[in-house]
């Protein structure tokens, strides 16, 4: 193992704030790239003020996605203010921005604009709807993108009111694509010199993930619904409630049928003629639900998963997040991790879940503190302390 990370080196310049770019800047800050976030003046990342909870002053929410970054802020509305980072992208190798669609253009940090500075500009733009068609205009959110990607319609139980998945998907996916593109363009600009522009968006976060949903719908014109915890292509493949709660069972295949039958004491339901074949099982679900939710209902779940465990069987149980976290396979594999804030002390966070064998990931910084490392940047921008001194008064830095 060595001691850099694999993008050490890497300088991002991260015009982003809230959730889908702040996690894709925070997955290239783990891998090791030096990512300064620009904030605005008068708060900064609105996510700062999003709670509660509050740790001694501090959004528990920003703390989360924006660790080990470097915090400016600069008046992107002042001439020097816009100077200031159009010195920083001719020195970057990476930008990422999710401002709404046309914002930096009018102030001369679009993506052609930026190119004239630094032609090598790996350019990454996370919009709602992309950059281009009838919507490329609109501001998007999470949960309008999770109805109009159609995850919503898939979501939840059948005849219930729209739901959404419990967790900002179409954001995460949305910065994860992101990294993505990034990374596939900037070693490209290794190859070749040349940057180029990676554009993707919370919609297309959100449409990417349907897969079987999708292949349903190409295959056969029928529209998909929501199926709560059970999968639409196989079966027994869903959650069944217990003597005591739920476990998740993971029947998915032949083999793992056969062998569900044996540990629950239900030999007989292999040769049932209901339920002999996957398809038999998916033509007749409504009833291998009700035989198989009777025997689950008689035992508890922790004897159910000692059982199935012991069999071979897929299953699992259902946590709640201060479950996840005491989990020993979760701890095992560093998902929660410990960091010393300046202002709100020992804080925790989720691990990195890209384990890299030679150059891992590494926590290097907490989340920075409003403005924390404006005068560090400047100094590295070749501004000397008198005018770092200047600029503040001004309020073009804070």
């Amino acid at each position: 193992m060595t001691n850099s990370a694999a993008l050490e080196g890497v300088k991002v310049l991260d015009l982003t704030q809230i959730m889908a770019g702040p996690y894709c800047t925070m997955m290239l800050a783990d891998m090791g790239a030096d990512v300064v976030k620009v904030e605005k003046p008068n708060g900064g990342d609105d996510t700062r003020r999003m709670g509660p909870p509050f740790i001694e002053g501090e959004s528990a929410a920003f703390l989360g996605i924006n660790r080990n970054k470097r915090s400016i802020v600069v008046d992107l509305r002042s001439d020097e203010g816009r100077e200031i980072v159009m010195d920083m992208v001719r020195r970057y190798d990476i930008l990422v921005q999710n401002f709404r669609p046309g914002s930096l253009e009018r102030m001369g940090l679009g993506y052609e604009q930026v190119r004239e500075l630094n032609p090598a500009m790996v350019y990454c733009t996370i919009s709602g709807f992309g950059v281009t068609g009838p919507y490329a205009t609109r501001g998007g959110f999470d949960l309008v993108t999770q109805g109009m990607s159609g995850l919503m319609s898939v979501t939840g139980h059948p005849d219930s009111p729209p739901t959404k998945v419990g967790v900002p998907v179409c954001d995460l996916n949305a910065g994860m694509f992101a990294v993505i593109g990034i990374l596939t363009a900037y070693i490209n600009r290794l190859k070749t010199g040349e940057g180029q522009h990676v554009d993707t968006s919370l919609l297309e976060g959100g449409i990417a993930y349907t897969f079987w949903e999708s292949a349903m719908y190409f295959a056969t014109g029928d529209v998909p619904g929501p199926k709560g915890s059970a999968h639409r292509l196989t079966a027994p493949y869903q959650a069944f409630e217990t003597s005591d709660g739920y476990v998740n069972i993971g029947a998915a295949n032949q083999a793992n049928w056969e062998r569900l039958c044996a540990a629950i004491g239900r030999d007989e339901l292999v040769s049932d003629p209901r339920f002999v074949e996957p398809r038999d099982r998916m033509n007749n679900l409504d009833a291998l639900i009700a035989t198989l939710e009777q025997t689950f209902s008689q035992k508890s779940s922790g004897y159910w998963l000692d059982a199935l465990e012991a069999s071979g069987v897929p299953a699992g149980p259902i946590y709640d997040i201060q479950q996840v976290y005491d989990d020993p396979q979760v701890r095992a594999r560093e998902m929660i991790v410990e960091t010393e804030h300046p202002v709100a002390g020992r804080t925790s966070n989720i691990g990195i879940p890209i384990k890299l064998s030679e150059t891992p990931g590494l926590f290097q910084r907490p989340a920075p503190t409003l403005g924390q490392h404006t005068d560090e940047v400047l100094r590295e921008l070749g501004r000397p302390d008198k005018k770092i001194a200047t600029l503040r008064s001004q309020g073009v830095v804070a």
